[in-house]
């Protein structure tokens, strides 16, 4: 570790859960001048106003906050500048930076990507990951510009995705990662600049935010890919199927098997206590489920609410 006269001046901005590795590890190597957050939100049943994990991990830490409306308003920008940093260190903050903030420090501001950039430019890169099927993604460490996740790369490390790997479970794996390859980025800061590859932009794909109608399950899809898109709208939107009547059934854990169970996609078969949909190709086994207006329960929890009585197929839509 640098001694302390000689470490990098660094301001924080980020606001969820995966920014929170990122910030804890250069609370420990660099010196952190102020940490920027988005303001408290309504959140619950109640809306009662809630901090964002970052401000819960920067009090913890006795660092100094700030939580603008408006990064781009004036009077932050010259806040922001006051506190001269040598590099901004941005996760997830959650707003689009103007370059009168891009331009404050000298050595720019470094950006964590859950992706290995241009793939999957935008708000989701995991959840799309997950979805399409991918065996491998990885973390970009960018200089922003006005783009959207468009700035020169500075160092990527790929990484294989797990076969069961929900979003959350990758989303914290990549955050780690991420948080590791930033704070040694910002301890050796060169003084002539930070080398950068620029990303090629006919290659760029895009990770638009996930809609609610997404975890709707296909059943005509083959078991893999429903299972794949399960792991991908985990926690929100969730995979949902329906029973006769359009009754709602969340999908909570559930596992892909080469076997069909029956003729047609959507058959429900339950098999010693084990409950099976089939797929276009494959078949389904519901491992958890929440049905509608109930807690989350194991499968054969949920057969035995239903005495015997079965429905005998899924909706298609």
């Amino acid at each position: 570790m640098p001694d302390a006269d000689s470490r990098p001046r660094v301001v924080f901005m980020g606001t969820p859960e995966f920014a929170v590795p990122a910030l804890r590890l250069l609370a420990t190597s660099v010196e952190l001048a102020a940490v920027v957050t988005q303001p408290d939100r309504p959140s619950g049943r109640g809306r009662k106003l809630t901090p964002s994990p970052v401000k819960v991990e920067a009090e913890a830490l006795g660092l100094p906050i700030h939580q603008p409306e408006r990064a781009r308003a004036r009077e932050f920008v010259r806040v922001l500048s006051e506190l001269a940093p040598d590099v901004i260190a941005i996760v997830a903050y959650g707003q689009i930076l103007p370059r009168s903030i891009l331009d404050i420090p000298p050595h720019g501001c470094l950006n964590i990507h859950p992706s290995l950039l241009p793939t999957y430019r935008g708000a989701a890169p995991v959840q799309w990951a997950l979805w399409n099927g991918d065996e491998q993604t990885g973390v970009t460490v960018m200089q922003i510009d006005e783009g959207e996740d468009t700035g020169p790369i500075v160092r990527q490390e790929a990484t294989a995705i797990e076969p069961t790997e929900t979003a959350p479970e990758l989303m914290a794996r990549l955050a780690e990662t991420g948080a590791e390859m930033l704070s040694d980025v910002i301890l050796h800061l060169p003084r002539e600049g930070i080398a950068t590859t620029p990303q090629d932009d006919s290659t760029a794909t895009h990770a638009p935010k996930f809609t609610r109608e997404m975890g709707v399950v296909d059943w005509t899809l083959p078991s893999g890919a429903i299972h794949n898109r399960y792991r991908a709208c985990v926690p929100w939107p969730g995979a949902q199927a329906f029973l006769p009547g359009g009754v709602a059934l969340r999908v909570k854990s559930c596992a892909p098997t080469d076997r069909d169970v029956a003729p047609n996609p959507g058959a429900i078969v339950v098999e010693g206590g084990r409950m099976f949909a089939q797929t276009g190709q494959g078949s389904l086994e519901l491992l958890r489920v929440q049905p509608e207006n109930r807690a989350e329960m194991d499968v054969p929890g949920y057969l035995n609410g239903l005495r015997g009585d079965v429905p005998a197929a899924f909706e298609l839509g």
